[in-house]
């Protein structure tokens, strides 16, 4: 078993160290992350320059890119085999409902969902590390379970832990993403130098945190764990659109 960590945190993150220390045992680890925290990178490559890849004391490699680049470039190029599983995580902050849209964690398990290998990301619910130790635990046992119960390919989870005790969650729920109501307004602030500058505001609050939803789940001390997946079209909406199609 070969496992590929990453994240979108950085390379020297806290959770990315604790979810590395609780993988121990289960298999060959190779971490490949951004070399600085580049959270709500989505899906993006870096293609305007080249990307260099370096490696830490405690042997993790950091790359100078998105978490995409990471796990691209470690599948690619940087690593002599093919590994059996991607994990990314565990990232400092929820990713659920539209979370998932902007996430340089989810992002990262996509990136090897991409190329057919089972991915599974990890966030914790509120930022901080509260009780990452006992994330990290969860996330061994969900790798355990993927191991040695494969789920039927492909394979694209998303797991958001909340910060509690180990004791203190309740269980593991199968959840359907959320939504959130639209992003907080931008912060309007002015440099030294008299320019005017927008800081991306917070996301929304919960609009569909209905049971069976992921916000659902998490605030009720549960695991939220949801199967994804990338195909975007919209089936339901083909055969109105096809009235559009005529010769050009």
């Amino acid at each position: 078993m070969h496992i590929l960590v990453s994240n979108d945190d950085g390379y020297t993150a806290t959770g990315l160290e604790a979810l590395v220390a609780a993988l121990q045992g289960l298999g060959k680890l190779t971490v490949v992350a951004p070399e600085t925290n580049h959270s709500g990178a989505s899906n993006s490559l870096t293609l305007a320059r080249p990307l260099a890849v370096r490696q830490a004391a405690n042997g993790f490699y950091y790359i100078n890119g998105t978490p995409s680049d990471c796990v691209h470039v470690a599948l690619t190029g940087l690593l002599d085999e093919r590994p059996d599983l991607v994990v990314s995580g565990i990232n400092n902050g929820a990713n659920m409902g539209d979370d998932t849209l902007y996430s340089g964690t989810v992002a990262a398990a996509t990136e090897g969902y991409l190329f057919g290998i089972p991915a599974i990301a990890f966030s914790l619910v509120d930022k901080g590390w509260a009780h990452i130790e006992a994330a990290a635990q969860v996330a061994r046992r969900v790798v355990e379970r993927q191991i040695a119960e494969p789920l039927a390919a492909p394979v694209l989870l998303n797991v958001n832990i909340p910060n509690l005790p180990e004791a203190s969650l309740r269980r593991i729920e199968v959840t359907r993403l959320g939504k959130r109501h639209p992003s907080e307004p931008v912060v309007k602030t002015t440099t030294p130098y008299g320019e005017t500058v927008y800081w991306i505001g917070p996301a929304g609050h919960a609009l569909d945190a209905a049971p069976g939803t992921d916000f659902h789940a998490t605030a009720q001390g549960s695991v939220s764990i949801t199967p994804l997946r990338l195909d975007l079209t919209h089936k339901e909406q083909l055969p109105q659109v096809r009235d559009w199609a005529e010769p050009l």
